[in-house]
């Protein structure tokens, strides 16, 4: 069956993927599929993106089938309450078909990859501390509302409240092809809570999004290349604090990036996710090296500052939140701080927009 949506833009063949999942399905179970781990993976990771694909259309058609009965049965028995909710059903229903179709322009290479979210606190202390665990928050919120799983490779605590900074592992099918929308500068404009004079704050934070590297990738991190630090995590106190120097800094001394971890008690565990996050940021520097020499990489570098958001959060005096990009808005401010934010992320794919590329700096008032 090679399903045929041409009302929502798309054609699907599912029946195509659905037998190429069989027959890898098949492979895995062979003798010897694991006497080559690399392709091993890969195979795997094929069956999982394939699999999506096939039992969300099942999934879809199943509602599709149940929506259809119930309509029929309130209009043959004039149950109006019955009828409200098949009608809020199909509302819902074809918003999540614009959705699995819009999956399909996640075409990237590395958009079925896992992702690493870092967020950064702009410079301005406790107020742009508290703005980022509140990104942070969202973010968690949204990723849970997907069904994807995180864990956290590295969190560093502000000095008085919320996050210096906090980089995440996110997994899931298509997480970078979405989540690379969310790169860049957010701004917050509020009544700081921090501020006894009840004056307007506004506060910065950048986020980063790297695609997770596959094992099989080629990128050459020699021993000789890096330096390794330990130290003592830090934390809130209390079970969060390490006794032992379990946390590690590696530093990759041919480009200068350092990366950390200290969320694990075992300093292994630690340089693990440590090399994890230095591979992806190693592939991200190759990659917009390669895309450099054809001129086509990002243009406008950023800063944390006032003039570079992507993205404004306001609270008071009014409350909206508006993508400067795509000028999508909303003044649903609670829905998007508990994780609403797919309007914005398949506003900003739609139109193509390229990457952004952020450094670090500020926060202000107003």
């Amino acid at each position: 069956m090679k399903a045929n949506w041409s009302g929502y833009g798309g054609i699907f063949d599912i029946d195509g993927l659905a037998q190429r999942v069989a027959k890898l399905e098949k492979q895995t179970s062979a003798d010897g599929f694991w006497n080559d781990p690399d392709t091993a993976r890969k195979t795997l990771k094929e069956i999982a993106s394939a699999k999506s694909w096939v039992d969300g259309f099942a999934a879809l058609e199943a509602r599709l089938s149940d929506t259809t009965t119930l309509c029929q049965l309130a209009n043959e028995e004039s149950d109006d309450a019955a009828m409200k909710e098949a009608t809020a059903e199909a509302a819902k229903l074809a918003q999540d078909v614009d959705s699995f179709e819009f999956r399909s322009l996640l075409s990237g290479e590395d958009d079925p990859n896992n992702a690493i979210l870092t967020i950064h606190a702009g410079a301005g202390g406790t107020e742009s501390c508290d703005w980022a665990e509140m990104l942070l928050r969202m973010y968690t919120r949204w990723i849970e509302r997907h069904g994807w799983t995180s864990d956290t490779l590295d969190y560093t605590a502000g000095d008085a409240a919320g996050i210096k900074s906090a980089t995440l592992e996110v997994k899931g099918v298509y997480v970078y092809g979405y989540l690379k929308a969310e790169q860049g500068v957010h701004r917050l404009v509020r009544i700081s809570p921090f501020d006894a004079n009840k004056r307007r704050h506004t506060s910065f934070a950048s986020v980063s999004v790297l695609p997770e590297v596959e094992s099989d990738v080629e990128i050459d991190i020699r021993d000789e290349d890096l330096r390794v630090d330990t130290y003592r995590a830090s934390g809130a106190g209390g079970q969060h604090v390490n006794k032992t120097s379990s946390a590690v800094r590696l530093t990759h001394e041919p480009t200068g990036i350092v990366v950390q971890c200290q969320t694990e008690r075992s300093q292994h565990k630690n340089r693990d996710s440590a090399m994890k996050v230095l591979r992806a940021r190693l592939y991200q520097l190759k990659r917009e090296e390669e895309e450099a020499k054809l001129a086509e990489y990002s243009k406008d570098k950023k800063k944390i500052e006032w003039g570079s958001q992507i993205r404004s959060y306001v609270f008071q005096p009014y409350q909206m939140v508006k993508d400067h990009r795509t000028s999508v808005e909303t003044s649903n401010v609670q829905a998007v701080m508990d994780g609403d934010i797919d309007q914005f992320i398949e506003g900003y794919l739609s139109h193509g927009t390229a990457d952004h590329v952020v450094t670090t700096k500020a926060n202000g008032s107003d």
